[in-house]
């Protein structure tokens, strides 16, 4: 029996896992994703086992995962034991040559969720993801199609990703006004070393029940506890080939933050890493942090995450180190806290 700790997704009566399993390192299908990871059916299926045996039962994925690869071999690592696990798959981006080949049009969409169902060996998707903000298609027919995937019973929950607080609001207010599916979960970046989640996304869903699913915690990988000042970038890490295509970060505040980690680190007896995902588990609004991982080493040490707490002054002292003024209007609304008490920092729950 584990003891892995379930929280409601959102406005939801979902409950799913403080952890969950990225599945963005099945296949390697091509170079991007090669530099994740690249995990055949039989490894797969190892980190699924390690993953259920912990109570991780959630499996993220998304249908541009190695041009569906990843969805694949999801599909045979968990053969025989759909009922025990929850699916979390994407759509949105760009799946093919043609015009429609990607957004979120009524015809992709509708086309993406039975590719997705097909390759993933279901016939429901527990939480479906838009990848991305499609500000071409109007958001009436975006939900709308949502809405019709989840009555048909394809799909359980609907949820976004990377969008902007206005996205955000403005699809929230098109389900409310027609009586729609209404997005429980959003998944965003969210790290010590990138907190701009903080800024609104995080008071819009806590005052509208939407969720967090955290995505690349560890910062694009730099907070694994290799990266220190003064030194080299490891030899095996992702950022030798992707490094510009996430987020940027300046070299004193990765730096800065990764000695607060240590100091942290040193005083629980906990991994680097460890303290990371531990700080984004006491955050507000978030329901779950995604981690991937290349192998079972990887997997055991952030599964160690869970089932502990930092201290209120280990979360302060890591707070203040990655800490950064935010651009406008959040750095003036940080002036007028009497009635905007939700511009303040976040403290720990």
């Amino acid at each position: 029996m584990t003891d892995m700790e379930y929280r409601q997704l959102g406005r939801s009566g979902l409950k799913v896992p403080v952890l969950s399993f990225g599945t963005g390192t099945f296949g390697g299908g091509n170079e991007f994703f090669k530099a994740w990871g690249a995990s055949d059916v039989a490894e797969a299926t190892r980190l699924v086992d390690l993953c259920l045996d912990a109570g991780v039962n959630l499996f993220d994925t998304a249908d541009i995962y190695s041009d569906g690869l990843s969805e694949t071999i999801l599909r045979k690592a968990i053969a025989g034991r759909r009922e025990k696990v929850l699916i979390s798959t994407k759509a949105t981006f760009r799946m093919g040559p043609g015009p429609n080949d990607l957004g979120s049009s009524r015809h992709h969409l509708i086309q993406a969720c039975e590719s997705s169902l097909q390759r993933l060996g279901t016939d429901y998707i527990d939480i479906y993801h838009m990848h991305g903000f499609d500000a071409l298609t109007p958001q009436e027919e975006v939900l709308s199609t949502l809405d019709h995937l989840v009555t048909s019973g394809k799909v359980r929950y609907i949820a976004c990703s990377n969008f902007s607080g206005w996205h955000l609001m403005k699809a929230l207010d098109v389900s409310d006004r027609y009586g729609w599916a209404r997005y429980v979960g959003h998944q965003v970046y969210y790290s010590l070393i990138s907190r701009e989640y903080e800024w609104e996304l995080m008071p819009l869903g806590a005052d509208q029940g939407v969720g967090a699913l955290i995505w690349s915690p560890l910062g694009w990988g730099r907070l694994t506890g290799k990266i220190r000042r003064g030194q080299p970038l490891p030899k095996e890490s992702r950022l030798h080939k992707t490094g510009d295509m996430g987020p940027q970060v300046a070299a004193e505040h990765l730096y800065n933050v990764v000695d607060a980690l240590d100091e942290v680190a040193q005083e629980c007896e906990k991994s680097v890493p460890q303290v990371a995902l531990n700080w984004l588990l006491q955050r507000p609004t978030v329901a779950t942090v995604i981690f991937g991982a290349r192998n079972e080493e990887q997997l055991r040490q952030n599964l160690g995450a869970a089932g502990w707490n930092l201290t209120a002054e280990q979360v302060a002292k890591l707070d203040r180190a990655s800490d950064v003024t935010p651009v406008y209007p959040y750095w003036h609304q940080r002036q007028f806290l009497e009635r905007n008490p939700a511009a303040a920092l976040p403290t720990a729950k």
